[in-house]
Parts: structure tokens; sequence; C-alpha cells
């Protein structure tokens, strides 16, 4: 438990503990001054690994997506391949896990497409969009807890999936987005624009 009060931009933290704990994500408690000069309380969901994210697109201009059922929800979500990487190691590393765990496939194309920070007013989580090209198929080989289906669809079919809300998942809807708009700006790396048209469109 902090008692000495400290400084988070405007907001002051007069006392913090920790509340929850388990390997994945820590939960603290803040007393707080708010930026306003009124007492609060302020309770931040800490998670212990980064998030990682993949585009994984072929030279016919397909992705990959991932289904499963996602317990907070409880709904089942096509995503793009999509995981957890350690502080430890670097998040391309991760992501080149990631898609090979999920998908079975390896890439020798990447590119990082975003970073972003997830739901950042109630926690810490970091995530890494990675474009991946030049894919070679291959065995999946999930985690033990995960029971996965998936699809490969042209890229058009998938950025619809996210448009109509097929796709909820929020860090496959930026990244898609992503690659749409960086796409008709002529800003994705040659091989993905060859492949998923907007060198001819542009």
């Amino acid at each position: 438990m902090t008692e000495t009060p400290t400084r988070r931009g405007p907001w002051i933290v007069n006392a913090s503990r920790r509340v929850y704990d388990n390997p994945w994500i820590g939960v603290s408690e803040h007393d707080v001054t708010d930026p306003g000069g009124n007492p609060g309380l302020y309770g931040v969901c800490e998670v212990k690994s980064f998030a990682v994210g993949v585009v994984p697109v072929d030279a016919e201009g397909h992705v990959w997506l991932v289904g499963q059922h996602r317990f907070p929800r409880d709904y089942y979500s096509w995503e793009l391949p999509e995981g957890g990487g350690s502080m430890a190691v670097p998040p391309l590393d991760s992501a080149r896990r990631e898609l090979k765990e999920e998908t079975g496939l390896s890439a020798t194309g990447w590119w990082e497409l975003l970073q972003l920070d997830f739901s950042n007013a109630v926690t810490d989580e970091i995530g890494f969009g990675f474009l991946a090209w030049d894919v070679t198929p291959g065995a999946s080989d999930p985690d033990d807890n995960e029971k996965l289906d998936i699809r490969r669809l042209p890229f058009g079919d998938v950025l619809e999936m996210a448009l109509n809300g097929e796709i909820r998942d929020a860090f496959s809807q930026a990244m898609l987005m992503k690659v749409d708009i960086l796409g008709r700006r002529g800003g994705l790396p040659a091989p993905v624009a060859r492949a998923l048209g907007y060198d001819a469109a542009g």
C-alpha cells in the first residue's frame, strides 16, 4: 500500500493497494484527488502481457480469420489472429509465434501496422498490430484451452465484416481499417498493396 501522495499528470494519488492478482492481470485501487480537486476512487486493470495482432495477406489478396468463443461477452467472435506476448520478448517475435500457433502460417514479410491502447480509462493494456505477407501454410498448434475455427477470405469481404458488425473485436477493426486507409493513400508495403489491388486503384 502506498501512502505518500504522488502525481499522475493532473491527478494526485493519495494511496494505492492491490486488490486482485492472477498470472494474467492485476487490479489496483487508488485513492485519488481528480483534476477538479475532488476525492475519488480509481480502479485500474493492469495486464501482464501486451497484445499482438496480425493481418496475414497472401498473393491472391486473401486474409485469415480466427473464430472462437469469447468468455467475458459470451459470444462467438471472428477476429484476425491475435494473442498475448511476454513483456520480455519483442512484439514481432510474439506476433510470429501467435500467427503460427493459430493459423499454421509463417511469413517472410513483416511490417508494424499500428500500436494502440485498449480501453485506456480502465486498463494499461497496449497492442501491437502487424502486416504479414509472403505467407506459407502449415499446421496450426493452438493452446490447449483454445477451440479455433479458421477462415481464409478476400480482404474486401473481411473489411466488409468489420464495417457491418460481423467483426466486433476492436483490435481487428482497427487493423483492417488502417490497412484500407493506408492502401488508399499509397502507404502500404508494395507487396501488400499489389496483393490487395490498391496499386491499381491508386
